[in-house]
């Protein structure tokens, strides 16, 4: 599909579009992690709190926990959901839910990936996450340390004064069953993603992509609210696979371009006889928001070692191989798991959300 055609022109041309590290040097990770849990914690944003105020789908290490200190993280964990054996980062988002015309609610199952790269693990992970690492000009793209975390979004925003952060957060609507309409980079083109969740049901399902900051300050490992010590070029979040503008002065240094996608499978809930009454679209996140727009991620990087430093200086790498970085088999990475915390009921009809005191 579109990433197999977009990288072969690049593998022919003798030098990429304006904004890529030059040549055929860019780098492009995309891998598949498995679920390791789906729960209502977030050891980012309310740490320590059993349960958090709205379910979150993790994917990672098994070391992912209510509290996570600003430690090596690869420490913590044993094993792993991702692809790459040596990633025990954890990688978290919102839930998506279908609310019936009764008013009752049902959790979206999620699926694999498309086929690419012949990655055949990453079209496995139903109730996982795709995660991309971009390095847009090897050798000189300084990789995530360890105790580094962030968070990217709002969950409380239901509406956008602006559009300087338009690039950071999309949906696509498949046009058709085997990943329809997955043309075109994410998040670039208004024809075919929006910010807000689509109006009109999707034959192919829904996929949300999530873009996080390029710039680092140099410093900090973490701040306050998960955000201020990253942010975006000056001109705004990137075109995916580019460097973008200029980094601001206080966020000099350049990290990876990270993007999560997730892939919903809607179909089963097209049926518009179902939806609201006012014809109004029927999904909402699990923090309650109808508008697509509070859809946020959260990272904390567990890479071993300098595995991702090494993997960012090396030119040309794409999907799920890299240099010497080792992966596994879904089935082992289906094997790792980590114990629900909060006892609820998750995938069954429910009446009401679980936990929520967000605007609506």
């Amino acid at each position: 599909m579109f990433w197999t055609t977009l990288l072969a022109l690049f593998a022919g041309a003798e030098a990429l579009p304006q904004g890529f590290g030059g040549g055929n040097r860019v780098t492009m990770f995309r891998f598949g992690c498995a679920q390791v849990v789906i729960d209502r914690v977030d050891p980012l944003v309310n740490p320590g709190q059993i349960p958090s105020p709205h379910v979150h789908q993790i994917v990672g290490g098994n070391g992912f926990n209510v509290s996570m200190p600003h430690t090596d993280v690869s420490e913590l964990a044993s094993c792993t959901t991702c692809q790459f054996s040596e990633d025990f980062s954890n990688y978290w988002t919102a839930n998506l839910y279908f609310k019936a015309r009764n008013g009752t609610y049902k959790r979206v199952p999620q699926g694999g990936a498309a086929l690419q790269f012949n990655d055949q693990f990453s079209t496995q992970i139903n109730g996982g996450v795709l995660v991309y690492y971009v390095s847009a000009d090897p050798g000189k793209i300084t990789a995530f340390k360890p105790g580094f975390r962030m968070h990217v979004g709002d969950p409380n925003m239901r509406s956008r004064p602006n559009t300087k952060l338009k690039r950071q957060n999309c949906y696509r609507c498949y046009t058709g069953p085997n990943f329809g309409g997955d043309t075109g980079a994410p998040c670039q083109d208004d024809k075919v993603d929006t910010e807000a969740l689509p109006s009109k049901p999707c034959p192919g399902g829904i996929r949300s992509n999530i873009h996080f900051p390029t710039c680092w300050d140099g410093k900090n490992l973490d701040s306050p609210n998960h955000q201020d010590h990253v942010a975006y070029p000056t001109s705004g979040p990137a075109t995916f696979l580019s460097l973008g503008g200029s980094c601001p002065s206080t966020h000099p240094v350049r990290i990876p371009q990270l993007m999560y996608e997730v892939v919903w499978d809607t179909t089963k809930f097209n049926n518009k006889a179902d939806w609201p009454a006012d014809g109004s679209q029927p999904f909402v996140l699990s923090t309650g928001d109808p508008t697509g727009l509070g859809q946020h991620a959260d990272y904390v990087f567990g890479w071993k070692g300098d595995s991702l430093q090494k993997a960012m200086d090396t030119a040309g790498c794409m999907g799920a191989k890299c240099a010497t970085l080792k992966t596994q088999k879904i089935e082992d990475a289906r094997k790792c798991a980590v114990r629900k915390l909060a006892k609820e009921d998750y995938d069954g009809w429910l009446t009401k959300l679980p936990g929520v005191d967000m605007p609506m």
